[in-house]
């Protein structure tokens, strides 16, 4: 799959910009979670996520996550 995808500079592309995003995102999900001081014990989740199935699931999970410890944050 993987080289019949880059056989053509239209799939090399879509796979370089594909590989990007989920670089750009794991370093957001860490740099954002160590900025809120949020902790590591549920980052794996969006980590994960987001090499598996993509940044559409990554993303979204970690913005839950992120809430979720903004408005625990408020409360305490």
């Amino acid at each position: 799959m993987v080289s019949q995808s880059a056989q053509t500079r239209m799939g090399s592309f879509a796979w370089l910009d594909v590989i990007v995003s989920v670089v750009v995102l794991t370093a957001f999900i860490l740099y954002e979670s160590k900025r809120i001081k949020m902790g590591l014990r549920l980052l794996w989740i969006p980590i994960i996520g987001t090499f598996t199935v993509g940044v559409s699931f990554g993303l979204p999970i970690f913005l839950f996550l992120r809430e979720l410890h903004i408005e625990k944050k408020k409360v305490s």
